[in-house]
C-alpha cells in the first residue's frame, strides 16, 4: 500500500441533512469546526434522524459566515438561518442524554416542518465547550461532543469499503452494491491502507492534528438509506451482520477524539502513532 492519506473531509451542519465536502477543516475538541451544531427535534424534545425520516438525507444545509446556515430541500424555497441570538434554552433528547440547546427563529421551524410534513424545531448548539459530555465508558475528563451521534469525528477507510462492497457482491443482495461512503456519514475517509487496518488504530495524526481513538463505530438503520433517493435497503446491514459483529454491534469505521486542535487537509499524512 502507498502512505496513508486524508482522501476527503465531510462537515454535516445540521444533523441528519446532507454534508458537504471541504478541502480543509478546523478540529475543535467537539469536532469539525461547524459540524453537528444544528439538529431538528420533535415536539417531545427528541432529537430527529434519518431513522425516522429519511427524506432528511435530501435536505442540504450550506455554512455561511458567522455560523447561520442556508437551507435547502426538494420543493422548499432555500432559506438562510442565523445564529440564534442568546436566549432560553430547550431541552434536548439526544438518544437518551439530556442537553440544552437555542431554538432557532419561527421561520426555521416552519420551513423543516413543511418538508417533513411534522412538527418540528431546528436547534443550535450555543456552547459545544460544555453542553453534551462523550460517553464517560470511553471519555477522558471534559471531553465534549456536537450534535453527532456520540464522538467528535468519525473516520472510514476506503480500502475496508471495498471490502465490504466485495462482500456484499457475493450476498444475497448484491444489486444494492456497491455503496458508496456517504452511507456512514463519516468526517474522514482515509485512503492508502489496508482493509480493516483501521481495526487495531488507538492513535493517529492527520496533518498537524492527533486524535485518539475511542471505540469502533457500531451502525444502525441509517446506512440503509440511499443518500441519493432516500429510500431504503437492507446494506449493509445484512453483510456486517455477518462479518463485522461484536456482541450486539454492527461495526463500520472508528470514532475519534481530538486530543489537539489545528487544520487538516485533504492529502495530509494520515500516521499511526500507537
Amino acid at each position: 500500500m502507498g502512505i496513508a492519506e486524508v482522501e476527503s473531509i465531510h462537515v454535516h451542519p445540521v444533523k441528519a441533512f446532507r454534508g458537504h465536502a471541504p478541502r480543509e477543516a478546523e478540529v475543535e475538541p467537539w469536532g469539525l469546526a461547524g459540524d453537528r451544531r444544528w439538529a431538528l427535534i420533535d415536539t417531545g424534545g427528541k432529537v430527529v434522524t434519518q431513522r425516522e425520516q429519511p427524506r432528511l438525507a435530501l435536505a442540504a444545509a450550506e455554512p455561511l459566515a458567522g455560523g447561520g446556515l442556508r437551507l435547502s430541500a426538494p420543493g422548499q424555497g432555500p432559506l438562510a438561518v442565523s445564529v440564534p441570538e442568546p436566549a432560553a434554552t430547550v431541552p434536548v433528547n439526544i438518544f437518551g442524554t439530556k442537553v440544552e440547546a437555542v431554538p432557532a427563529a419561527p421561520a426555521a421551524h416552519a420551513w423543516c416542518s413543511a418538508y417533513l410534513r411534522a412538527d418540528v424545531r431546528l436547534v443550535h448548539m450555543d456552547d459545544p465547550a460544555t453542553r453534551r459530555p462523550v460517553d464517560p465508558a470511553y471519555a477522558l475528563p471534559g471531553e465534549t461532543v456536537s450534535f453527532a451521534d456520540g464522538y467528535p469525528l468519525l473516520v472510514t477507510t476506503a480500502a475496508s469499503l471495498d471490502a465490504l462492497n466485495s462482500l456484499i457482491a457475493e450476498g444475497t443482495h448484491a444489486d444494492e452494491g456497491p455503496l458508496p461512503m456517504n452511507r456512514f456519514r463519516p468526517n474522514v475517509v482515509v485512503a492508502g491502507t489496508e482493509a480493516w487496518a483501521e481495526d487495531h488504530w488507538s492513535r493517529i495524526s492527520m496533518g498537524e492534528v492527533v486524535f485518539r481513538v475511542a471505540k469502533a463505530s457500531g451502525r444502525c438503520v441509517v446506512t440503509t438509506v440511499d443518500q441519493h433517493t432516500a429510500l431504503p435497503g437492507r446494506e449493509p446491514l445484512l453483510t456486517l451482520a455477518r462479518h463485522r459483529k461484536a456482541g450486539s454491534k454492527l461495526l463500520f469505521g472508528q470514532n475519534l477524539v481530538p486530543l489537539s486542535t489545528g487544520t487538516i487537509r485533504v492529502g495530509d499524512p494520515v500516521r499511526v502513532m500507537e
